[in-house]
């Protein structure tokens, strides 16, 4: 079973780019992009924010499935979904794709 939500309509586009509309939740994107896999503990620590505040940023993210989230104890492991991730790059290029023969 895949774990990209429904991309049949404008709503996943949506929810998307509203989850990225976030300086920080691109920043915590950039993060584990680089890293691979990340801690909820290291992307704080690269950040200028509190617990509470990257762990809702988190949460939109994973809500978005626009990363993965895996529990390990009492760790919470966070990555990029790619799956995801991919899906979202094809629409916003189809979605713009028409501008190559714009004005």
């Amino acid at each position: 079973m895949s774990n990209v939500p429904n991309v049949n309509s404008f709503e996943f586009l949506a929810a998307s780019c509203k989850a990225l509309s976030h300086p920080a939740r691109l920043e915590i994107l950039q993060t584990l992009a680089l890293r691979g896999t990340c801690i909820c503990g290291e992307i704080v620590d690269v950040m200028p924010l509190s617990q509470a505040t990257v762990s809702q940023h988190l949460k939109v993210l994973k809500d978005a499935g626009l990363i993965s989230w895996e529990n390990d104890g009492q760790k919470s492991c966070y990555c990029i979904n790619n799956e995801t991730i991919r899906v979202l790059r094809e629409k916003i290029e189809g979605l713009f794709g028409s501008l190559d023969n714009c004005c």
